[in-house]
């Protein structure tokens, strides 16, 4: 299933710039595997050594946090937009 994955501005860097990136996956871990394929470097930004996303890492399906779906585990489908949001911290 083609997915598109938004890449947050500040890691553009590890994607050639592209803003998005599509993906052939049936779940967020598998997109998150496909876009290291393709972008070596990007999961380790974004998940732990134990392959779990960063507690500051936040991802959507369309408009729904993973965290309330079936986290990485959760289903994609054809066409569907996964957001990579990094938390901001500052004050």
């Amino acid at each position: 299933m083609a997915v598109t994955i938004r890449i947050p501005s500040v890691l553009r860097n590890l994607t050639n710039g592209k803003e998005t990136v599509e993906v052939q996956a049936g779940s967020v871990d598998a997109a998150l595997a496909a876009i290291e394929a393709l972008h070596p470097g990007i999961r380790a930004r974004l998940c732990d050594d134990q392959g779990k996303l960063r507690r500051f890492v936040n991802v959507f399906v369309g408009e729904e946090d993973i965290r309330f779906l079936e986290g990485q585990r959760t289903a994609l489908k054809d066409g569907d937009m996964v957001d990579i949001v990094p938390a901001i911290a500052g004050g």
